[in-house]
């Protein structure tokens, strides 16, 4: 339909045109890798080919990056950092000790006697290692509560997903891209980029599977949400996720506010996604309902991962194996991030009353943190997370189609034509 309509058309046109601009759009990162991609050995004419760049294994651009990020982008320098936490750490476990056993003589008429070391007073272990332990649960079920220390834990772990990510990028997926022909570093970078991404969503989405295991909310029986709140004292193993999770979202957010990637056209709604994400993280776990929490995050990363192998199978022009894997991806879509997100909004919505009646109060102090108008502040973020997956999910229904319509996918692209984001000397080599 033609933009040119008539005024009266004009509202009931905009959506359309802008959703068939997404649609053939090589730079949404959703519907981008989506696309016919040239095939190996493709007839592009010499004559529109632009000059072979020469190749440089593994190593970005990293000029424009402020020596005070290059551990953002740079894994040796993320290694530099990580690595200090630790040696301060052993050196508090064995050296310490004996240096103050040593010097004990001289200082502890002015010092006192040197405390015996344990590791619950080391201090460097709050970068690492979980913090703020119950004292009172029991030995065979430790229990941890939330605290300052937290924040620590989450800026190490920034800087530990952001080696993961190069490692696996620039290590990992560059190689096995250029294995498949995948020539333009545009595209081989945003391999890497989905490459880590299925690596990381599949790991998250197993543990979280394992975490609800362990949890009376297994499988989505959602009135646990509200049964005996707060869960103020966590599983070990759910606060390590849940923090690790945090991290993980801190990180891309960063990496998209900083310009740290080349950006997509995309942008506003990658940074809208991130935004809500995380505060869907923090907001729940200041307010202890990390078990609804537990649940969104396997709504999520089950499906990105199916979701990203879809898109490498699709850069790597494994037909047959992207056909499989995208009706995959549908089913989890659907079953996942639809049918279980809308249950949860239900049970915020209908069940919130389960919440004991002494519980729903704003009283931090004994960790209820649920007057009435909360049940509005759960159900809104994650209502606008569903309309965002709504969006997509018509997207991907979209890609169905056109997939139905034309059982053969003919690459009307040359592959200098389409990346948009590619210039110069990103252009397919010879």
């Amino acid at each position: 339909m033609s933009t040119t309509s008539p005024k009266g058309g004009k509202r009931n046109t905009s959506f359309t045109v802008m959703t068939d601009r997404i649609e053939h759009d090589p730079a949404h990162h959703l519907a981008g890798p989506f696309m016919p991609q040239t095939p190996l050995g493709g007839l592009t004419p010499i004559s529109e080919r632009s000059r072979s760049p020469s190749f440089r294994p593994n190593v970005p651009a990293y000029s424009t990056v402020s020596p005070f990020l290059k551990w953002a982008v740079v894994p040796t320098e993320a290694l530099k950092i990580l690595v200090v936490p630790l040696i301060l750490y052993l050196n508090w476990e064995l050296v310490a000790p004996w240096m103050g056993k040593s010097l004990e003589p001289i200082v502890a008429p002015y010092l006192g006697h040197y405390p015996v070391a344990d590791s619950s007073r080391n201090p460097f272990q709050v970068f690492f290692l979980l913090s703020h332990y119950v004292p009172t649960s029991a030995p065979d079920d430790p229990r941890y509560q939330k605290g300052y220390y937290d924040l620590t834990f989450i800026a190490y772990y920034i800087v530990f997903w952001s080696m993961v990510r190069q490692i696996i990028t620039l290590n990992i997926c560059r190689p096995i891209a250029r294995y498949f022909g995948i020539r333009k570093e545009a595209k081989i970078e945003r391999f890497g980029e989905q490459g880590y991404a299925m690596i990381y969503f599949f790991v998250m989405g197993y543990w979280g599977y394992r975490i609800m295991g362990q949890l009376p909310t297994f499988w989505y029986r959602t009135e646990y949400f509200w049964i005996d709140y707060p869960h103020w004292d966590m599983k070990p193993e759910l606060k390590r996720y849940y923090l690790m999770q945090m991290a993980y979202w801190c990180q891309q957010f960063l990496v998209l506010v900083l310009g740290l990637e080349k950006p997509r056209k995309d942008y506003a709604e990658l940074v809208a996604h991130h935004f809500v994400t995380i505060w869907l993280v923090g907001w729940s776990y200041l307010v202890n309902l990390t078990l609804i929490g537990n649940a969104v995050y396997m709504s999520m990363d089950i499906p990105d991962s199916s979701l990203a192998f879809s898109k490498l199978l699709n850069y790597m022009q494994k037909d047959r194996a992207k056909a499989v894997a995208f009706a995959a991806l549908i089913v989890l879509w659907t079953y996942f991030r639809h049918i279980l997100n809308l249950v949860i909004l239900w049970s915020v919505w209908f069940d919130f009353e389960l919440i004991p009646e002494t519980s729903r109060v704003w009283d931090p102090a004994t960790g209820c943190w649920m007057p009435s108008w909360m049940r509005y502040q759960i159900f809104i973020p994650i209502a606008l997370l569903q309309a965002l997956n709504l969006f997509w999910y018509y997207l991907i229904m979209r890609i169905l189609v056109r997939t139905l319509l034309y059982s053969k996918l003919d690459d009307e692209r040359s592959d200098d034509e389409g990346d948009g984001e590619d210039e110069g000397d990103d252009s397919k080599e010879d």
